[in-house]
């Protein structure tokens, strides 16, 4: 899945578009919930070899908020790794090279939104999960 993909992807299935809220970079973009403001995925572009990756050039990567049970599966897998600037418990960093299959980030990027939403306690009132 390209970057262009999965911003459509984002914006087909959740209807969210990407924010850009570091001033010094409009590459980077947030993707959040609108009701409570939470991450849930986040894109960059970053050097290849700040990932271990050892070849030049910079890549595209994914991060998403994701199940640690689940996480140490996935970084067996190609394209995936250990979260680049985010909390490594939580969190997992895929590569938007083409080595992870479409199916995975989808169903991945749905998890994370999953997650990050705003929960509803019994009686109505929403909790937000930390």
């Amino acid at each position: 899945m390209t970057l262009q993909e999965l911003k459509d992807h984002i914006s087909d299935t959740y209807s969210v578009e990407a924010d850009h809220p570091f001033k010094m970079d409009n590459i980077s973009c947030v993707f959040r919930h609108s009701d409570n403001r939470k991450w849930f995925a986040l894109t960059m572009n970053i050097p290849c070899r700040t990932l271990g990756i050892s070849r030049d050039g910079n890549v595209d990567i994914l991060n998403i908020k994701c199940d640690p049970f689940l996480k140490g599966a996935l970084l067996g897998k190609p394209g995936f790794r250990p979260a680049y600037h985010m909390n490594k418990n939580t969190w997992i960093t895929i590569l938007l090279d083409g080595s992870a299959t479409k199916e995975d980030i989808a169903a991945l990027l749905a998890m994370s939104y999953e997650m990050t939403k705003t929960k509803i306690r019994k009686g109505g009132k929403p909790h937000e999960q930390f």
